[in-house]
């Protein structure tokens, strides 16, 4: 399935939208939550850096790298590189933000792995990392065979989409559970940082949508291996 118009102008909306999540993510954790550290006595510090890293390292680089191949008007083994590159990127930031959460958990005395945001988070940077193993070892280095490639691609495209709509729903949910718990401990529900959240969250879903509206549409050049339509 494919839209029949052009990539670009979904790509340049899907930027827009990366930027403004991304300030408003570092407004809510820098503003509102006090700030960012990785040592700190207020471990609330600590735990800011997981939305941040989740959201600007994990989420948009993982969509930019998936829009590389519809995005830029280059020759096909330089947007494999970018894909490739962006995609490294957006694993070991989302790592390194998973960390920062149980840092903050084990240093607060809060139980991990309580919570379906955190199972569901746990299963999608394990898909993400076997997708990106998988990827490297096939389209990159040592490259599989003209056939296994062929063969090979539209798969990876269907479970690299599965995977970023879970990470994407993910997102949401852990924005809404940090919420919940804000609230319930007085934070306002018709407060200004209560709507910012939640205004956050829907630039991440509409970030996701272009992101798919994107590598539906058509690339600047066509290519034997970027990312194509699926019928």
């Amino acid at each position: 399935m494919a839209t029949g118009l052009k990539a670009l102008p979904f790509s340049f909306g899907a930027h827009f939208l990366a930027l403004v999540a991304a300030i408003m993510v570092l407004v809510w954790s820098i503003h509102f939550r006090g700030g960012l550290a990785w040592e700190a006595d207020n471990k609330n510090l600590i735990f800011n850096i997981h939305p941040v890293l989740m959201l600007i390292g994990f989420i948009i680089l993982g969509g930019e790298a998936i829009m590389s191949y519809k995005s830029f008007p280059l020759k096909k083994q330089v947007k494999k590189v970018i894909h490739l590159i962006l995609h490294a990127i957006a694993l070991v930031l989302g790592i390194v933000g998973i960390c920062a959460a149980f840092k903050n958990h084990n240093e607060s005395n809060i139980p991990n792995m309580y919570s379906l945001h955190s199972w569901v988070g746990i299963g999608v940077i394990i898909l993400y990392g076997i997708q990106w193993i998988y990827g490297f070892v096939v389209f990159f280095y040592p490259g599989g065979s003209a056939e296994v490639r062929r063969d090979s691609l539209p798969w990876h495209v269907l479970f690299g989409m599965f995977v970023y709509v879970m990470a994407v729903g993910n997102a949401c949910l852990g924005l809404l559970e940090k919420l919940t718990f804000l609230e319930v401990n007085g934070l306002a529900k018709y407060g200004s940082e209560a709507f910012l959240v939640n205004f956050t969250a829907i630039a991440t879903v509409l970030y996701g949508v272009f992101v798919f509206l994107t590598i539906l549409s058509q690339a600047p050049t066509e290519d034997d291996y970027s990312y194509s339509a699926i019928s």
